[in-house]
């Protein structure tokens, strides 16, 4: 599940190499993975791999005579002179004992290809493309036939995802040993078809030095602090979430996140309602309670029993010094929070004081959640100062400027905590971008954090369970469809986990 960066990628190459395994040796196995991949995706037919002058050609190569030597029609086409190649890829380019087509995107047309094996960038690409790679590029995504990536789509950035000028479309992406960032951000996982990760080799122990920071959102990050109900346990051992909602006008967001939180597993959930939403609220509510809160004071009193010990501030709740005034009731009441929407926009004009609350709360455990509409509002310095920063360096940022864990929504929803940890997820259909299905994962992440769940973790499983859940309900999903398909999703992670139920 680690997520390396390319710099990181390099360095674990490196130890490899300085523990005794040749860099040749790394490179054999990459094209051999490779040749196996391209086998898998086409049985007959000729195949042209377009190799670039480093390592990935050089991986491109061995690849190609890999496939020869196993009867496949192979040609190569090369984007420099054969001689002027360096290293090891000069020394898979002498394993290719067949003439090269010279770098013209007019040689993709001989033999109609049956596979495109795209090897001329890779991971490494850190300038945007142009001249002949640029037209090789618009000409190889023209062809027509699929393409296998090697590393990366050429023209991604494998850091950032970003797309440089151009990048190749492929149908399926082979890479080494990790996944980069750009295998899970946007746009460049739109650009990778399928990943494969191949072992090349590389030793995992590697990684207790290179320390990683990153990973894919995936169960096994967070499998040690999932709560699990106790046989001997009761509601009150689940924690008690609070959400607050907006008034008459708008309080199906305050909803929908409170049958998120109780969904979690939250022992018990209340919904603190204006008084003149109070009969809306009850009304479309059974099992989460309701209580008239009008002002921070009634909604101090509510957090004096210290049993309700989570809260949601954000969905519905408008945007005005009430909002900023329930927020820092509810730090200083030392709750965890999850804070999004209206909660976070209410801060736009200030948002130092926001941070400076929470920064000054002892042991708070606090969550935001925006959009991107939402981020540069809070942290606008971070969006405008480097506007070309990756979603994942933004975010890193934010959490690190708020003292908080940030969670910035999306297809490539990231996680990042003030300790520099970050998450990934690649799980979530398109059909998951409709109107509350943020209110719901406010509520989800609440109902783990009153269960007991450190705020990194507990956005992390609510990300990863509201993608899933988005993939139970399927095509046609509405935020109401989220919380009645959670159940599927918990037995889902039981499963794996082997958990009894």
């Amino acid at each position: 599940m680690d997520v390396l960066t390319t710099s990181e990628m390099e360095r674990a190459d490196r130890l490899t190499i300085a523990a005794g395994t040749p860099g040749f040796a790394l490179m054999m196995s990459a094209g051999q993975a490779v040749a196996e991949a391209a086998m898998d995706l086409v049985e007959e037919g000729p195949i042209i791999v377009v190799a670039g002058r480093g390592n990935n050609g050089g991986d491109g190569f061995v690849a190609a005579a890999e496939l020869a030597a196993r009867g496949r029609e192979v040609s190569v086409i090369l984007l420099c002179e054969r001689d002027s190649l360096q290293g090891d890829a000069a020394l898979a380019a002498k394993g290719w004992k067949y003439p090269v087509l010279p770098f013209n995107p007019q040689a993709l047309g001989i033999g109609k290809p049956a596979l495109i094996i795209d090897a001329l960038f890779g991971a490494g690409l850190n300038r945007p493309v142009k001249g002949d790679p640029l037209e090789m590029i618009a000409a190889i995504n023209a062809n027509g036939a699929p393409v296998l990536a090697v590393d990366l789509p050429s023209g991604i950035n494998g850091t950032s995802g970003a797309v440089m000028g151009a990048a190749v479309q492929a149908v399926e992406t082979v890479t080494f040993f990790r996944k980069k960032p750009a295998h899970l951000l946007l746009p460049g996982r739109m650009h990778c078809g399928r990943v494969r990760v191949a072992d090349i080799g590389i030793d995992p122990q590697v990684l207790d030095e290179i320390k990683p920071l990153t990973a894919e959102n995936l169960p096994q990050a967070w499998r040690w602090s999932f709560p699990v109900p106790r046989m001997d346990g009761h509601k009150y051992a689940r924690g008690h979430a609070v959400v607050v909602s907006g008034d008459i006008a708008s309080t199906g967001a305050a909803r929908l996140a409170a049958r998120g939180a109780l969904r979690a597993g939250a022992g018990l959930v209340t919904l603190a309602s204006p008084r003149d939403a109070l009969a809306v609220n009850a009304a479309a509510l059974t099992a989460v309670m309701v209580r008239a809160v009008d002002n921070p004071i009634q909604f101090a009193e509510l957090l004096g029993d210290k049993r309700l010990n989570a809260c949601v501030i954000g969905p519905g709740v408008g945007i005005n010094a009430r909002t900023r005034d329930f927020v820092h009731t509810a730090l200083s009441a030392q709750r965890h929070l999850v804070l999004d929407a209206d909660a976070l926009t209410s801060f736009a004009s200030a948002p130092d004081r926001l941070f400076e609350a929470i920064k000054a709360s002892d042991g708070q455990q606090v969550v935001l959640t925006p959009h991107e509409g939402e981020f540069p509002r809070l942290f606008s310095e971070i969006s405008n100062k480097y506007p070309g920063r990756s979603k994942l360096e933004r975010v890193r940022a934010a959490a690190e400027r708020s003292g908080a864990v940030v969670l910035l929504k999306g297809a490539d929803t990231v996680v990042a905590s003030p300790d520099g940890r970050a998450t990934i997820a690649a799980n979530a259909p398109p059909w998951l971008a409709t109107a509350g299905a943020g209110d719901v994962l406010s509520g989800i992440i609440a109902g783990f954090l009153a269960q007991g769940v450190p705020a990194f973790e507990a956005a992390g499983i609510g990300v990863w369970m509201h993608g899933e859940g988005a993939g139970e309900a399927g095509p046609g999903l509405i935020a109401e469809d989220l919380t009645e398909v959670l159940p599927a999703v918990f037995r889902r992670i039981y499963d794996e986990f082997g958990i009894e139920y």
